[in-house]
């Protein structure tokens, strides 16, 4: 299992660690409360992908007043870490934009 203070040693100065850690704590969140319901917003979300208005579908799919449309959560992004930089931006782009 990954050590956090390891993961912040080798990219980040120690008087930089509170710069990641606050912001990845909330994503961190979002990503626990919007798991229950990641497969039914994946499945609404390609269901309704070529509609010109998307976002009351898949705020009604997550149960939040936001959402998340990337395939990835932070299990898988931790279960692929040789492409984790760019699954992880692709998993922060996914989010709705009011995030």
């Amino acid at each position: 299992m990954w050590n956090a203070v390891d993961m912040l040693r080798d990219p980040f100065k120690p008087h930089e660690y509170g710069l990641v850690i606050l912001p990845m704590t909330v994503v961190k969140r979002f990503n626990d409360c919007l798991m229950p319901t990641h497969n039914e917003v994946q499945e609404t979300y390609q269901n309704v992908k070529h509609l010109a208005v998307i976002d009351g579908f898949l705020i009604d799919a997550s149960g939040y007043k936001f959402y998340n449309i990337s395939k990835f959560t932070f299990d898988s992004l931790v279960a692929d870490p040789e492409n984790i930089e760019a699954n992880f931006r692709d998993y922060l782009a996914g989010f709705s934009s009011n995030i």
